[in-house]
């Protein structure tokens, strides 16, 4: 069982088993709409996940559906009933735990930043880097 929910906590969710695949999305409809260059997304059936809290629906495209708290913004769910029908994508990073997905693919490189191909090669730091 997985679980997870937005910033505030207002929606929460679980998730019985495994998705049916989980990747990067570099394309710029996550892009413009999460406003973070790489979006992680795992696929599951519409029966396996159960919401709790009202969700707000963006037409992001002609099939496009995004939902996301309407409190505190929180971009959650994407669903597209022409490329996956009776499917909804959860966001990764919404889950209590992310390490307990692991993406399998990158899609939609067509759109992908420049710099994401060597953002791995920039210094890091495991908190605010020292002055």
């Amino acid at each position: 069982m997985l679980e997870g929910g937005c910033h505030c906590g207002a929606v929460r969710y679980k998730v019985e088993g495994e998705p049916a695949r989980a990747g990067l999305c570099h394309c710029r409809d996550c892009q413009g709409h999460t406003g973070a260059p790489v979006v992680g997304w795992a696929i599951f059936k519409q029966d396996q996940v159960e919401i709790e809290g009202a969700l707000s629906t963006y037409e992001s495209s002609s099939e496009g559906r995004r939902q996301f708290c309407p409190r505190c913004g929180t971009s959650i769910f994407y669903l597209n009933d022409v490329i996956f029908p009776g499917l909804i994508d959860v966001q990764i990073a919404t889950l209590d735990d992310p390490d307990a997905v692991q993406p399998k693919e990158q899609i939609q490189l067509a759109d992908r930043i420049g710099w994401m191909q060597s953002a791995h090669d920039l210094p890091g730091f495991e908190r605010w880097p020292p002055e």
